[in-house]
């Protein structure tokens, strides 16, 4: 169970009332204010996000190897793409749990990340086997050079 949507309104709750009880009114007002500052300044933060990530087409990562290594689990989704600068390829059924997304870079390697609840729960990186290098053509004798004869 995810306590942080019980413990944050009971603290709001507790705040009010400790407000209310030592200035009342103006107590009040204060604590709602810093509540929608609070709420402003998380709403400013995904907004910023959104915006960026409008720029880059949707499910590319500059490199997946080095979002791999970024990736910590219980990471918000809202993190990853902020991240990324990129919304996911949704992978999973619309409106369905668990969420899957996909990042993919420039050479087809990509993350598959699966968020429970909007958290990062596991993740996984393919990276495109690499081509086996062509063998280099065996090098050719060169013709003897003539010799000059006086």
């Amino acid at each position: 169970m995810n306590f942080q949507k019980i413990v944050v309104p009971l603290g709001i709750l507790v705040a009010v009332a400790v407000a209310w009880y030592e200035y009342r009114w103006m107590g009040v007002l204060a604590v709602l204010g810093a509540v929608v500052m609070w709420l402003l300044l998380h709403w400013s933060r995904m907004v910023q996000v959104l915006r960026r990530a409008a720029d880059t087409p949707v499910g590319y990562v500059g490199s997946a190897v080095m979002l791999n290594a970024r990736l910590k689990p219980g990471a918000s989704l809202l993190h990853v793409v902020a991240m990324t600068r990129s919304l996911g390829l949704l992978q999973s059924p619309p409106d369905t749990q668990p969420e899957v997304y996909r990042w993919t870079d420039g050479t087809d390697s990509h993350v598959t990340a699966e968020f429970q609840a909007g958290r990062l729960v596991q993740w996984t990186l393919f990276r495109p086997p690499e081509p086996a290098p062509a063998a280099a053509p065996a090098p050719q004798a060169l013709p003897p050079a003539p010799s000059a004869a006086p």
